[in-house]
């Protein structure tokens, strides 16, 4: 699928041609439709009749294969927990990896030893790009150095400073930009869930689909009663939130509620400051009160304090805990008492 905002990027690629390098790098925020893009190119390399915008027909037996999923010269490559089935080994802790782990890119290179089946083009897809250890990294940047003939690799990162500096050389990098406001226009999304995504279209819809948008008031709720409600018993309420079926059935965990954190402070503080609420516009007249109160250094060092917080939240040691720290940090510092 071609998104409107990528339609540039996508007329850039064939334009390339037979110049398209070996190894793409796709980066940008999540949200914007990388991955959809890296499918869309490589159903065209794969193509036998591509149509006259490039896409690829849909109907030769390449594309039969592809939709299938059962094309032998497409490899997708992502972390194991995704991307495996119930019968993936689990690790010693009984969990299945978050990683791309280094015999998936094995399988990958023996695959890529023999001629490809359809065509002389064969393509891999590994997404996100950072989710491989050093040594997974190692054995793919082998692959970078000596490509096979034929073969395109395409890169997809949101978090590309995380790669090594000798992949990403390897690579021709494409940066993805956040679309204009008229075509988020053209999108109808949720304005509030538009705007706590930074911007992002499919980030923003996938939020709605999920019931989002009841997550977000709510959270916008309890935090307006701050600072006169009670911190403690917040973190209580939202705990039991957290760990509630319909939190689980809308996708809603502590990694995203530290994630709106965050981004409220960042509000917070760019008020503070002087500047205009990003994520959070809707409640700008509630974030101005409380800047007011919080002072610039107080917000500032909240948001600093917030971006510790959320590099833990994926595995908190004590939920309720992390959750009491934050609350009380930002009670302190909307009540005035922190500056």
């Amino acid at each position: 699928m071609i998104h409107p905002w990528l339609a540039g990027t996508w007329q850039r690629l064939l334009a390339l041609g037979e110049r398209l390098p070996h190894a793409l790098l796709f980066v940008g925020p999540p949200g914007l439709g990388k991955r959809d893009l890296a499918e869309a190119l490589a159903a065209r390399l794969l193509c036998q009749a591509p149509r006259a915008d490039g896409t690829a027909c849909g109907g030769c037996t390449g594309c039969a294969l592809r939709l299938s999923g059962n094309h032998p010269d497409l490899m997708r490559v992502e972390p194991a927990d995704a991307s495996a089935d119930e019968e993936t080994e689990p690790d010693a802790k009984g969990r299945k990896s978050s990683q791309i782990l280094i015999d998936q890119i094995r399988e990958v290179q023996e695959a890529l030893t023999v001629t490809g089946h359809q065509s002389a083009r064969r393509v891999v897809i590994v997404d996100p790009a950072e989710a491989m250890n050093a040594f997974t990294a190692n054995a793919l940047l082998k692959l970078l150095e000596e490509p096979p003939a034929g073969c395109v690799l395409i890169l997809v990162s949101s978090a590309p400073r995380r790669l090594l500096p000798t992949i990403r050389s390897r690579c021709q990098q494409w940066a993805f930009a956040r679309p204009s406001p008229e075509m988020l226009a053209a999108r109808r999304v949720d304005a509030a869930l538009l705007a706590v995504t930074g911007g992002l279209p499919l980030a923003a819809e996938r939020l709605a689909e999920q019931g989002g948008a009841e997550s977000l008031a709510r959270f916008v709720r309890d935090l307006s009663r701050l600072p006169g409600a009670d911190p403690l018993a917040l973190a209580g309420q939202w705990e039991s939130w957290l760990k509630s079926k319909e939190a689980a059935a809308s996708g809603m965990d502590v990694v995203r509620l530290t994630d709106w954190m965050q981004r409220w402070v960042s509000d917070l503080a760019a008020l503070a400051l002087g500047g205009r609420p990003r994520f959070f516009p809707g409640q700008a007249e509630l974030l101005g009160r409380l800047a007011g109160r919080a002072g610039i250094a107080a917000a500032s060092s909240c948001y600093n304090e917030f971006a510790r917080i959320r590099r833990v939240a994926q595995h908190p040691l004590n939920m309720r805990l992390m959750l009491e720290d934050m609350l009380l940090r930002y009670a302190r510092v909307v009540s005035g008492a922190g500056s």
